[in-house]
């Protein structure tokens, strides 16, 4: 069972990670959009070719911005941060670069001083116009869930078949100014066990993060069901031994379990 989102902004909801969130979701309701087709993803799998629903109108969600803005302001609605997510990958909304401006002026105007998130898996970094984009936000939370092409492959299955160098490559334009959102787990898929968590994956891992040197890295596992079904969320020990092992190389880690 997949979750899909079925409003363009929702929420606030609890988020393990940001707190009281308020959502924007720039994709269709109905369909799962993505240039990643994650072993791991709630939103289910990505299939391109069954999407039918056409991306809402940058007038439309920016309209739909402004009413819950205004609605929650007036309300007195506490929340700690705005977040791009929704049912796939933010960034592919055609219109991304231009609604992240009006996104910051309305946040300016109803809600100033809280921050504005974008979550992406960075696929698109190579279009200057989302780089620029994701500059403007206060925290870019990007994906990075192995260090090698083989497991990459296995875990994110991108439709752009880039090397992982190309995005590590890519994240480092941020000149550390990012957060590296990974999860960790265990499973097969495909006849193929699958362990980010095995010595020689994780030191690969932290090799690319040297290089990308981020502010911080965000650890975590499965929270709920995944399209690929025999997956294994792993402990929060492990999850911990992991974040102590970025810490021990100068960056700082935080789990969330």
């Amino acid at each position: 069972m997949s979750i899909l989102f079925s409003q363009i902004v929702f929420g606030p909801i609890h988020s393990r990670r940001f707190g009281k969130s308020l959502g924007i979701n720039l994709l269709p309701l109905k369909d799962k959009i993505c240039n990643f087709n994650c072993i791991y993803c709630e939103c289910g799998w990505t299939d391109l070719k069954k999407v039918k629903e056409k991306f809402f109108s940058m007038e439309a969600i920016i309209d739909a911005i402004e009413s819950k803005f205004k609605l929650l302001s007036e309300s007195k609605t506490k929340i700690d941060c705005i977040t791009f997510a929704g049912n796939g990958e933010p960034t592919m909304h055609p219109d991304f670069p231009e609604i992240i401006d009006y996104a910051i002026m309305l946040r300016d105007k109803y809600f100033p001083k809280k921050n504005l998130i974008v979550l992406s898996n960075a696929a698109l970094l190579g279009n200057w116009k989302i780089f620029e984009a994701l500059q403007k936000v206060d925290l870019r939370v990007l994906k990075l869930d192995a260090g090698t092409d083989d497991l990459f492959l296995k875990i994110n299955k991108p439709l752009p078949l880039k090397k992982i160098s190309w995005y590590i490559e890519k994240l480092k334009e941020f000149q550390g100014d990012l957060i590296i959102q990974s999860i960790f787990f265990k499973g097969t898929y495909n006849d193929q066990y699958i362990d980010n968590t095995h010595e020689k994956e994780v030191n690969a891992w932290l090799l690319a993060l040297k290089q990308i040197n981020p502010k911080s890295v965000m650890i975590y596992t499965i929270d709920r069901e995944t399209p690929a079904k025999n997956l294994e969320k792993i402990s929060k020990k492990e999850l911990n031994a992991i974040a102590e092992k970025v810490k021990a190389i100068g960056i700082d880690a935080k789990v969330y379990s």
